[in-house]
């Protein structure tokens, strides 16, 4: 199981200094299409907020560059991408391998694993069959006898057994901040990874804004 909980992307500003940057090499700003322009609210007629819009000569050029390859689409290096993501271990022991560009702030196990029991819930389980649901129920039992035994008497030894015993399968919520150009290499590194996790993240990639730049 995986779930993207938030997600937060670049500003039009941002998007116009990206942009900017991209066409310093040829010096061909005035070439450039884009724009950014008032929100409108229907209903009071305020527009404080501002909406990009990516014209036809820019997003080509975008296009052209990430297609041929990192040393010329390193523009997309330059756009920034917030998300929350609740996920078992076992996936994000594989994001990790793209520690490059990347930032994460993650749900402390350490601190927080034995503030409340353990529930089914707290682990993703959809694959398994009655019987190894049987012997997981038994290991989160087994968590939980461990959890009590500590907040009674703080023995650090129970806290180790925990975490020791604690399956990969235990969902942990991290904010990561990242770019165009991680998720371009995540993108055709995963999209057809035999985890449905990243079946899931690789859907959420493909509804970002211009995502092509992405998916190729």
């Amino acid at each position: 199981m995986l779930e993207v909980l938030k997600t937060v992307l670049p500003s039009p500003e941002q998007w116009q200094i990206i942009i900017e940057g991209m066409r310093n090499p040829m010096n061909s700003w005035e070439r450039s299409d884009s724009y950014k322009t008032h929100i409108e609210n229907p209903e009071t007629g305020n527009t404080a907020d501002f909406q990009f819009f990516l014209g036809d000569a820019d997003h080509a050029l975008m296009l052209s560059l990430a297609n041929g390859g990192p040393v010329h689409g390193k523009y997309l290096r330059m756009i920034p991408v917030w998300l929350t993501i609740n996920a078992p271990l076992y996936w994000w022991k594989e994001f990790d391998t793209y520690k490059v560009g990347t930032v994460c702030n993650s749900c402390s196990t350490m601190h927080k694993m034995h503030s409340r029991p353990l529930t089914m819930r707290d682990f993703s389980t959809e694959w398994l069959e009655p019987e190894s649901r049987d012997v997981f129920q038994c290991v989160v039992q087994s968590l939980n006898t461990l959890r009590e035994f500590y907040c009674d008497a703080g023995n650090k030894g129970d806290w180790y057994q925990m975490i020791q015993l604690l399956p990969s399968s235990y969902n942990q919520r991290r904010t990561v901040m990242l770019n165009y150009g991680v998720l371009r290499n995540i993108y055709h590194s995963r999209k057809n990874h035999k985890l449905t996790e990243w079946h899931t993240f690789c859907d959420w990639i493909r509804q970002l804004p211009y995502s092509d730049l992405i998916t190729g």
